[in-house]
């Protein structure tokens, strides 16, 4: 199926990127409002346009056009059965899209939840209205919606004017994208516009917590820890395990992975193995034992877990380009945002 691609004509403020001779998406700055009613116009149009959240770069389109989710799931290569997050831009509009079990309304635990977290890092899986298409759910009954922190992804949701379907802005399975370059490096040919609003703050996509599950069940760890939420419902909370039957994304065995193998260290890192090629070190904090390695990122010199998390995905891509056989990864507590990133590197991991 072909789609109309916008001409990249090089306007003010643009950047203009080329591989082999083929158009890539325009660039514009996410904190211009002519930029933002650019993209805006562009969805509701049926295109597809990469923007910024605090977790990581989402690859968005209408939640209400069928043909223009179809083009997100074509873009990524993603699998129909990976359902996708719905973006709204207020507690407001969660009702466009959920509802709750046989009223009118939502569920009364949204309000506390978004008075809490919202905007911010959390989706909620709720049930959804009949409106929203089959393909946004994975012909599920409930949908994942959450309200971004970021206030260029709330402004282009409010300029379009309808909820905004967007899974991370990268080929299906692979690191989520937190800078502009990273989206444009994968998918610069096949979409038709990037948002760019700098390195994403959190660097972690959100943390999921269903709703419709009984008792409430996270489903994805992330920067809102499972601490948070229990001490926000009053409840114990339990973290669901990989599966190949999701009901949110995030949650496949082998996920957000690198093209070169990762092995994850029982502790601090010490001398590279001499006898398995180029390996390089994915470090929290470094270790004075650690030597020999072809390449290494450190991801929280400043030894705060916020700081891993921010730098993961853009320390993995690096990583990944440095033509290394192997990366061995040193592991973080798993306390608070540690629990979320332990949960990608294992997915990283995980066999092929």
């Amino acid at each position: 199926m072909r789609h109309a691609r916008v001409a990249a004509t090089g306007g003010p403020g643009d950047r203009l990127w080329g591989r082999g001779g083929g158009l890539t998406a325009r660039v514009l700055p996410a904190d211009d409002p002519a930029a933002v009613a650019e993209a805006a116009r562009l969805l509701k149009s049926g295109g597809v346009v990469a923007f910024p959240t605090e977790t990581v770069y989402g690859l968005g389109a209408d939640a209400f056009n069928p043909a223009a989710v179809a083009r997100v799931f074509e873009v990524k290569a993603r699998p129909s059965f990976d359902p996708l997050i719905v973006h709204v831009a207020g507690a407001d509009e969660v009702v466009r899209v959920a509802r709750g079990k046989g009223t009118a309304g939502v569920d009364p635990r949204v309000a506390p939840l978004a008075e809490r977290f919202w905007p911010g890092p959390l989706t909620l899986v709720l049930p959804r209205q009949p409106a929203v298409p089959d393909l946004v759910t994975a012909g599920l009954d409930t949908v994942g919606v959450r309200v971004p922190g970021h206030p260029a992804a709330r402004a282009l949701i409010r300029a379009a004017g309808t909820p905004v379907a967007a899974p991370s802005a990268n080929p299906f399975g692979y690191v989520s994208p937190t800078q502009a370059d990273h989206v444009l490096a994968q998918l610069g040919e096949k979409i038709d516009l990037v948002l760019d609003g700098g390195p994403c703050p959190v660097g972690l996509e959100s943390t999921i917590l269903s709703l419709a599950a009984d008792p409430p069940l996270i489903l994805r760890p992330g920067a809102v820890t499972r601490e948070q939420l229990e001490a926000a419902l009053g409840t114990p909370l339990e973290v669901a395990g990989p599966t190949e039957r999701p009901r949110a994304p995030g949650q496949l065995p082998r996920h957000y992975a690198t093209r070169t193998p990762l092995h994850i260290l029982d502790g601090p890192a010490g001398p590279a193995p001499a006898d398995v090629g180029r390996v390089g070190l994915l470090a929290i904090i470094g270790s004075p034992r650690a030597s020999g390695y072809a390449a290494v990122e450190i991801l929280a010199p400043d030894g705060e877990l916020a700081s891993a998390a921010a730098n993961l995905f853009a320390a993995l891509r690096r990583l990944d380009a440095a033509g290394l056989d192997l990366v061995l990864a040193e592991p973080c507590p798993e306390d608070g945002i540690g629990r979320a990133i332990m949960d990608r590197l294992r997915r990283c991991a995980s066999p092929r």
